[in-house]
């Protein structure tokens, strides 16, 4: 019996560890230095496939509500499908509120999209044929630099998970700032804060020529309501730009779930990649 409740401890413990372990593949490369910003190191890990390449390449941003978080966690069910379709990816850190306030996580989204561009041939990566995926918080990030990129930060396509593209929309429905306070610097919602959830939110810098966004978002969603993406595909359309969305059946906020209830979110992204940067 003692030898058995042995083997059961070491086993959870084994799972556990397993569990905090870092996703790894041949062709992982981990803890990359993109930038040094004061005393912050920004750190990357990168999936590069075998063969010559160049490959399809996209940036992962993961969420977090803009204060947790890392480049292993919440999006991390993307990984291993990029990976076996052949893609090279790269899944990034980027500096957390309060400590951070914006706009230090665009800023850095907007330095990885560069250095990524630099460092291309090093990583059989294809500058022109760069998509951007975030979900949640990362999803607000990736859509942001979507819609204000311009030469060096301009990508090819926009894949945002459950965005919260409209934070004043957010902040009303709880009538509360939460996260949101550190992101922007206050606790107090007058009219100051407004302005700045208005100034910063992906909806309101909507113009023609946008690259194709495709948004990915439960119907069961109570922390970023579906709506905030079909509103945001209206938007996008009526300014004469490509914008799709998949809405997930019975999917609540975290795509960690998702696979339970037999959605093939994963095969669509990967369909609407190959086809969007073909």
């Amino acid at each position: 019996m003692h030898r058995f409740l042995l083997l059961a401890s070491l086993l959870f413990v084994s799972a556990l560890c397993a569990a905090d372990k870092p996703f790894g593949l041949p062709g992982m490369k981990h803890d990359i230095e993109f930038a040094k910003v004061g005393d912050v190191s920004l750190t990357l890990d990168a999936y590069v496939p075998e063969g010559a390449g160049p490959f399809a390449t996209c940036i992962l941003v993961h969420g977090g509500g803009f204060t947790k978080g890392d480049k292993q966690s919440f999006i991390k069910p993307l990984f291993e499908p990029l990976a076996k379709a052949g893609f090279v990816w790269f899944t990034i850190n980027y500096r957390l509120a309060p400590q951070h306030p914006w706009p230090a996580c665009a800023d850095d989204v907007a330095t990885a999209i560069k250095w990524v561009k630099a460092h291309a041939a090093d990583y059989k990566a294809d500058p022109k044929r760069l998509a951007l995926i975030g979900e949640s918080a990362g999803g607000h990030l990736v859509s942001w630099a979507g819609v204000k990129g311009e030469g060096e930060t301009h990508v090819a396509a926009v894949v945002p998970f459950y965005a919260p593209h409209d934070l004043a929309v957010q902040v009303k429905r709880r009538n509360a700032l939460g996260g949101l306070g550190g992101l922007i610097g206050t606790e107090d919602l007058n009219d100051a804060a407004w302005q700045k959830l208005a100034d910063i939110s992906p909806m309101n810098h909507v113009k023609p020529g946008l690259p194709p966004f495709l948004q990915l978002h439960g119907d069961k969603d109570e922390t970023v309501p579906l709506s905030q993406s079909v509103t945001f595909e209206a938007k996008m359309k009526a300014a004469g730009n490509s914008c799709e969305t998949i809405a997930i059946p019975g999917g609540i906020h975290g795509m960690g779930g998702w696979e339970k209830l037999g959605s093939d979110y994963q095969a669509k992204l990967i369909e609407w990649l190959r086809k969007t940067l073909k």
